[in-house]
């Protein structure tokens, strides 16, 4: 059904850059996060880093439009050039392991702990805050993982202790819900409507669910699945434009 790419290293998060080469073949290099490592890497298709940046804790990564990379930094977030200068930056006491650039020019933040998803302009201005959890309350290390602002104006949140993939409205009440053994790392919104959700290393049941667009499981890519390989704990993920997918193992 699909064509999965495979990277094996200390990744929580992977960014596919595609370009061609001289007689037309498709050739792709990788922006990928190092959790362990504390660090944001590009890596050539032959595993030679081409460039690197420190980010500890780095669990989201993006390569945006003008070539600058947004990602999270543990207890916060940066847009950084490719000259390393840093252009947008937003700190926290919660720590973040959710960002993403929207269509307006901000930037959507989710904090775990403190169960909070932001918009915050380039400047860091909050222009909204959307509550999942009560005030005062610590959702503590395993509340959510990757969370995302969708095209509808919800937001797709993974919680990885909770064992289920919740899609929220904009006023944080949730408007669909779907239970995950594994503990779901991250989500994505496909354009039909069904969600891709990797599962990493809670309950002992690693890898890849794709849900339907009432929450039914579909497909799944299980531990066991690929001859010769184990998958251990399935976190970033991306859909390329012809349909295969990339995900960290």
């Amino acid at each position: 059904m699909y064509l999965i790419y495979l990277l094996f290293i200390f990744l929580t998060c992977v960014y596919t850059l595609t370009a061609q080469d001289s007689s037309g073949q498709v050739r792709h290099a990788f922006a990928c996060t190092d959790y362990t490592g504390g660090k944001v890497l590009i890596v050539s298709e032959t595993g030679k880093i081409e460039w690197e940046y420190p980010a500890q804790n780095c669990n989201d990564l993006w390569v945006l439009p003008s070539g600058n990379l947004l990602f999270n930094t543990g207890k916060g977030v940066k847009e950084v050039t490719r000259e390393k200068e840093v252009i947008f930056t937003y700190e926290s006491k919660s720590e973040i392991y959710a960002c993403q650039q929207l269509p307006d020019g901000s930037t959507f933040i989710g904090e775990f702990n403190s169960g909070l998803l932001l918009e915050v302009s380039p400047k860091g201005k909050i222009l909204k805050k959307v509550k999942l959890l009560p005030d005062g309350t610590d959702g503590g290390s395993a509340f959510m993982r990757n969370a995302r602002k969708l095209a509808n104006g919800n937001y797709l949140v993974a919680h990885y202790g909770l064992d289920k993939v919740c899609e929220y409205d904009s006023t944080g009440n949730i408007v669909m819900e779907i239970p995950i053994k594994g503990g779901p790392h991250s989500a994505i919104r496909l354009p039909g409507g069904n969600t891709l959700i990797s599962c990493s290393d809670h309950n002992g049941e690693p890898g890849i669910v794709l849900a339907d667009k009432s929450g039914s499981v579909e497909w799944k890519l299980s531990k066991n699945d690929l001859p010769g390989i184990e998958l251990k704990f399935m976190a970033g993920m991306q859909v390329l434009p012809n349909g295969n997918i990339v995900v960290t193992n």
